[in-house]
């Protein structure tokens, strides 16, 4: 883990004492989430090379899916990614704050009254309504911004986007040249799913809207749709949950580096009797005299309750001491009992930290025993969590609980 970037550009003194407040925040973390910045620039790099000749941008909303926006957009910025999206305009603020330079869209659009905040920060938004538009319009010309901005098409979600009719309702502007749009984009619904035919259908429908849109780059694939075919990646490709090594291809093996280290500290090592239950509504009962270890993480800290076991049902796995053991019960807010029974005696004490993710448990698996995708465990990881940011210019960011 590098302290600093520069070390002789710091005074010793300085070093001595950062190191010491590292080691502090560490010594009194309950929890630690371990950032591995190269593993994440190693993915936008696999990503830009598979995407070739379209630009490869990256998605770093949700704080970068709960990774932690600033050195995840500073290191993905010093490896040569020049675009950037976030969801809304503070978002985009935090990440101009890491970037200076950078091109920076907000994809929910921007509400009536809101252009200054956008022309602040020169960040561009992604326009997805023609109402919106108008507004935008109104603005740019009272305050002569001439920043930009992207249009958003519907081309299957249903969600954000210009319908097909309201997107060919535009096509004048663009003909007329000094539109003001840098790019226009659309959302994929189910690229993850290789042979789904809603694939086929918006490819065919943004095509159709993109020949119309003469000189605008354009946009379509998200990280899964990088993977379906060239034809998908257009002009820029928008990867994120693949950057943080989520698997875009689950009906296959995952192509990204693991970029999550997930341990919580092991806090009472306690024995039960054969017949005993453990945890809330006394659910698991031991079938055997059970050794657990009590683990300070809880779904407060977004792991969530549905990982917990009862008698008629296994749950998820946490590692301790280099093997995999099972939860015992609920889970609860701050908590989690496991299974230690089969480790040697001396193996674990309290003190020891427990693996949640890492050592061969994924983000994936882990979000199948929660019953949800990996983005949605990703960006649940609480605040009580230390922060530890391998590569680059890594840090140690305390845990929220450490400095209130």
């Amino acid at each position: 883990m590098n302290i600093v970037s520069d070390p002789k550009s710091i005074p010793a003194s300085s070093i001595l004492s950062a190191e010491a407040n590292q080691a502090a925040a560490l010594a009194t973390a309950t929890g630690v989430l371990t950032v591995d910045l190269d593993a994440i620039v190693a993915n936008w790099r696999k990503l830009e090379k598979a995407a070739v000749p379209a630009e490869c941008a990256a998605v770093i909303k949700a704080d970068a899916y709960g990774c932690g926006v600033d050195p995840v957009a500073r290191a993905l910025a010093a490896a040569g990614c020049k675009t950037f999206f976030v969801a809304t305009v503070d978002e985009a603020r935090a990440a101009r704050a890491a970037m200076p330079s950078a091109t920076i869209y907000a994809l929910d659009g921007i509400f009536q009254n809101c252009g200054d905040a956008f022309a602040k920060i020169d960040c561009k938004p992604v326009i997805g309504d023609l109402n919106e538009l108008a507004e935008w319009d109104v603005f740019c010309r009272r305050s002569g911004w001439a920043g930009g901005a992207a249009i958003h098409i519907d081309t299957g979600m249903n969600r954000l986007g210009l319908t097909i009719n309201e997107a060919q309702g535009i096509v004048p502007r663009i003909n007329a040249g000094d539109h003001g749009i840098t790019l226009v984009m659309s959302h994929l619904a189910c690229a993850e799913a290789l042979n789904h035919p809603l694939n086929a259908k918006q490819l065919a429908t943004f095509r159709e809207i993109v020949s119309l849109f003469t000189g605008v780059p354009a946009s379509l694939s998200n990280s899964s749709g990088i993977f379906l075919s060239p034809q998908f990646q257009f002009d820029l490709v928008r990867p994120g949950a693949a950057l943080y090594g989520i698997n875009p291809t689950p009906e296959a093996d995952n192509p990204m580096q693991p970029v999550v280290d997930l341990k919580a500290r092991i806090v009472r090592i306690r024995n039960v009797e054969r017949g005993d239950s453990v945890g809330y509504g006394g659910t698991w009962t031991a079938r055997r005299p059970t050794r657990l270890a009590i683990v300070s993480a809880g779904y407060a800290d977004g792991y969530f309750r549905a990982a917990g076991s009862n008698d008629g049902t296994r749950g998820a796995e946490v590692v301790v001491a280099g093997k995999r053991c099972p939860i015992a019960g609920r889970v609860s807010m701050d908590l989690i009992a496991v299974d230690i029974t089969d480790l040697e005696k001396n193996a674990v004490r309290r003190g020891h930290m427990a693996t949640l993710i890492g050592e061969g448990i994924t983000v994936d698996e882990l979000a199948h025993h929660f019953g949800t995708i990996g983005y949605e465990v990703l960006t649940s990881l609480g605040p009580r969590y230390a922060r530890v940011y391998k590569g680059g210019a890594a840090t140690v960011e305390p845990a929220a609980s450490a400095s209130t």
